[in-house]
């Protein structure tokens, strides 16, 4: 009986140290969406439901510069009413996207 008890504790601390062994972390995570395939348009270029989406939910935020992709996609770039700086992305429909 003790055998199998040693047996099973030595298998399943084996288990054990290949999971931890086997797990990586990435030290950084990079994602980069290429600038390039966005075209930069006029503000006032901009589908009437993206800027309503971004007077709703960013409220007080102004648009920077406005850019399209060949997808119908939409980057803004933009500053919020506390004067930080940021990027959103949404598609024509006024959906906010994530890239």
């Amino acid at each position: 009986m003790k055998k199998l008890f040693f047996a099973t504790a030595l298998v399943l601390g084996s288990l054990t140290i290949v999971a931890a062994s086997t797990t990586m972390i990435p030290d950084e995570i990079n994602v980069e969406v290429n600038a390039s395939e966005f075209k930069e348009i006029s503000a006032s270029d901009l589908p009437a439901a993206v800027v309503k989406a971004l007077e709703t939910d960013y409220a007080g935020a102004t648009i920077n510069k406005a850019y399209v992709n060949e997808e119908g996609q939409y980057k803004l770039e933009v500053t919020a009413q506390d004067g930080t700086d940021g990027t959103l992305y949404a598609d024509a429909e006024g959906n906010w996207l994530e890239m």
